[in-house]
């Protein structure tokens, strides 16, 4: 077994979940290895388990210990490697920073359902925006205007250098891709910010080279 820690993931094409501690550690130049199990599949049910008792990816194993929560695994790993960036120094925006990841972590339930992750999908809007998404979208954009107006002067991220707030943004930047969601200058300069990150690039071009299709995530794209 390596001596790295070990992040297993779903499919890049559809996890959205291991996306983001993959995104942050990527980033930041954790030294770790990846390995995918596909979801949907009789390989990733027996590792249900014995490497997956929750049922779900992302895992981190790191020697014994395992760690089941993308967050989780985030705060593990800013621990031990010591990744003074990980969240914004300054105490307000490093509180507002936990703020929006929280509301991320927990909510948006509605876009969610309505805009699974597929990083194979052609650019296409959905065919209608009900009133939950809708406003899941603008809340969404609010915060990352808030964001960006109080806190983004260092740069382009939501708290100007990137940090676990912009790892948990990230799939949303893709769906918002994905599904062409019309966005205001602040958003489309943000979300152009997290796209052209190298590891955001190399996640997407990984997707890509996928063979698996989900029916369940790709139903949408015919719609």
């Amino acid at each position: 077994m390596s001596s790295r820690p070990v992040l297993i993931i779903g499919n890049r094409t559809y996890s959205s979940w291991s996306l983001r501690p993959w995104l942050f550690l990527r980033h930041f130049g954790v030294d770790f290895d990846t390995e995918m199990v596909p979801l949907d599949t009789p390989q990733f049910a027996a590792r249900v388990g014995v490497d997956l008792p929750s049922g779900r990816v992302p895992m981190l194993i790191d020697g014994d210990l395992k760690v089941w929560d993308s967050l989780a695994i985030c705060e593990y790993m800013r621990e031990t490697h010591k990744i003074a960036d990980a969240w914004p120094r300054e105490r307000a925006a490093r509180a507002t920073a936990r703020s929006v990841v929280a509301e991320m972590h927990s909510g948006f339930a509605a876009l969610r359902n309505a805009m699974p992750l597929n990083l194979r999908r052609e650019q296409q809007p959905l065919p209608t925006v009900d009133a939950d998404v809708a406003r899941d979208i603008e809340r969404i954009l609010s915060l990352w205007r808030d964001c960006r107006a109080r806190f983004g002067a260092e740069g382009p991220f939501l708290f100007g250098r990137f940090s676990i707030a912009d790892a948990f943004y990230a799939p949303v930047v893709a769906r918002f891709h994905t599904y062409a969601v019309p966005l205001d200058a602040v958003a489309a300069a943000y979300s152009t910010a997290v796209r052209d990150l190298p590891a955001m690039q190399e996640w997407r071009e990984l997707a890509r080279a996928e063979s698996q299709r989900i029916e369940k995530y790709e139903r949408v794209a015919a719609a």
